[in-house]
Parts: C-alpha cells; structure tokens; sequence
C-alpha cells in the first residue's frame, strides 16, 4: 500500500495496534510531505539581539490527518516561530507515539487517554502526560451498511463485528451492546484485515466496526456509501475519554515548563484558527500533505471544527471527572495490567485559559 493510499484510509486500527508494542528506541521518520524551516531562525527580542530558539520534535500518532489540522496551522502560520520555537513534525516508524515522546526522542505529541492509561501501569512505565485535548469529547463509535438497519447496539447481535483482538475495545463492544439490553455472545468476532472501513463494508467482510466518526464516517459520505453510525458515548457516559491528546514527556515538563505553554499557545491559536475556518485550515493541511483526499480533508475539517472545543469555555481542557470516571471503569474491570490512580496522567498547568 503506497502512502497515498494509507493517508485516505485512515482507522482507528491504525491508531489502536501497537500500544505498548514499541521499544523506547523505536525508529522515526520525519514528515516529509512539510518543509519544517518555516519555524526555523531565532526569534526577535526587545533589545535587538535574537533570542534563541527551543527546538520541539512533536510525533504524530499516526500519518498526518485532520485530528493535527492546528499544528499544522501553527507551523505554517508562524504561531511557533512567535513563541520562540522550532517544531519538527515527525511520525513514529509503525505503532504509536508514545514510546517515541516516553523515550525523549520526541519531547511531545500525539497520544490518547486509553494509551496513557497502558503507559501507567506497564512495568516499566512510559514518562508521558497529556496537557491539552485536541478533541472535547470522543468522537468514535459503530459504523455499519445502512441497509443492515444496525442503529444502536443491540442491533449488532446477530452481525459480524471487525475486531482488533484487544482486552479494552472488546470490553467497550461488550459494555455497550449489554448496556443496551443486547446479548454479546451472539456477535460474531472476525478479524480486522482492511485499513478502509468503507471499502471493508463494500466487500462484505464485516457487517459493523469501530470508527472514527471524524474520518471514516466522514469517508462514506465523500464516497456516497450509506450507512448508519452511532456512538459511544450515545450509549454510556463512560466512554466520553479523551481521544486525542497533546501529550508530553515528562522530563521535558519538568526542565521546560515555559516550552510546553509556549507549544500550547502557539497550538490553541492554530485550532482556533481550524474551529473559525475550516476550509482555509484543510488547505494549509493539504498543501502540507498533498497526498491527503482533499474533499475527503475538507468535509473533515468541517466537521471537526465544532469538535475541538465543542461546548468547553476554550481549547484544550481536561475535565478531571471524566477522566477519572474512564481510569476506574479500567480498574473495575482489570483492563489494565495494574490499577492505576485515576487522575494520574493528565495536568492542566501548562495550558493558559
């Protein structure tokens, strides 16, 4: 699959695989699509020598979409540069990030709630907190073909579900369908094998998966395909975890706090910039990333734009009940390899409001 191909078939598989798989030393690629001098040089002071730079790898979750449209913005729109940073954007080699910001290969980017939560309690925990969150509320759930008539999740009895085979995301699949007086044991399991769940749907191949409603409901549109969505946290409040996060690593934090509300800052003017314009935003993103879909790009970033603050006060903040709430469902349920504090793995200090 060339990389064109991947960037249009963006899933939540690719976000899910490889939690926790990846050793500190995991190999990076660089974002090769985006010239990354545009924040380069040093920043101007008030008495007329040039003020140095503080030099940011951020690491993307996955290959650039429209969940990092405002880093984007930022890079391009100079935000970083007027804080006095040079941000690189790279991507980790396969898997996820966290490995890459836990090891300081990348001093921040790209990470989730539920992946925190793995990086807590491995045995050897991955030193990364969450600052800000890119998206308010999770934005996932079940999408299926519109003729099958699966409009909640009682409707998935019955029907094939695509399954990546993980402890949390089964459980989630489970709470929901009983939840909504449905019988788990009649879904039949198969295994996730597409990267496009459109084209998945298409084939046959599964009847219902897990999505992004962002991207991949989004996708189904562009392409005419019908079908129905709903999402989780429709169904139960539980699920309304943060998903994605900027995350940092934790030494960084520690020696560059001013850094990390320099980052921030620059971060929030970019997503304000997606939330006011959308479409000018998708075009930075797809001329930073000309192999995007672009009418795929742009009805995502229409979409997204009332989904980055939603209805918080401004970008960016972490309600530490419902991230607390989501901790003790893992705990409760020994999702995770150990118990975990429940407000552990998040801060909100470095984020000006």
């Amino acid at each position: 699959m060339d990389f064109s191909t991947k960037l249009s078939r963006l899933s939540r598989r690719g976000f899910v695989l490889g939690v926790g798989a990846l050793a500190a030393s995991a190999a990076l690629t660089g974002c090769g699509a985006y010239d990354n001098a545009a924040s380069g040089g040093s920043r101007g002071s008030d008495n007329g020598f040039p003020r140095e730079t503080t030099k940011i790898s951020f690491c993307l979750d996955y290959t650039p979409n429209t969940n990092h449209t405002g880093i984007y913005v930022a890079q391009d729109k100079g935000y970083f540069a007027d804080e006095g940073l040079e941000v690189e954007i790279i991507q980790p080699s396969e898997g996820t990030a966290d490995p890459v910001i836990g090891s300081g290969q990348a001093q921040m980017g790209v990470s989730y709630q539920d992946y925190i939560a793995n990086d807590l309690s491995s045995a050897s925990p991955i030193p990364v907190t969450a600052v800000a969150a890119i998206i308010q509320h999770n934005t996932s759930g079940i999408m299926s073909r519109k003729e099958d008539g699966v409009t909640s999740a009682k409707g998935m009895e019955g029907r094939t579900y695509a399954t990546w085979d993980m402890p949390i995301e089964q459980a989630t699949i489970k709470r929901v369908i009983e939840s909504d007086g449905g019988d788990y044991s009649k879904v039949k399991l198969v295994p996730y094998t597409v990267d496009d769940e459109v084209s998945g749907l298409k084939a046959k191949l599964f009847d219902t998966v897990w999505v992004y409603e962002g991207w991949a409901v989004q996708n189904a549109a562009v392409q005419d395909y019908p079908v129905n969505y709903f999402s989780f946290i429709s169904m139960d409040e539980v699920f309304d975890f943060y998903t994605p996060v900027i995350a940092a690593n934790d030494d960084f934090i520690a020696s560059k706090p001013e850094a990390v509300r320099a980052f921030l800052r620059a971060a929030r003017r970019g997503y304000e910039f997606a939330v006011s314009d959308p479409d000018a935003s998708a075009d930075i993103l797809c001329t930073a990333v000309p192999e995007l879909d672009s009418a795929l790009a742009h009805r995502s970033a229409q979409f997204l734009a009332g989904q980055y603050q939603a209805e918080a006060p401004t970008w960016g903040i972490i309600d530490g009940g419902r991230w607390a709430r989501y901790y003790q469902w893992l705990n409760d349920n020994s999702l995770i390899e150990k118990q975990i504090d429940v407000n552990a793995g998040w801060t909100m200090d470095y984020l000006e409001r």
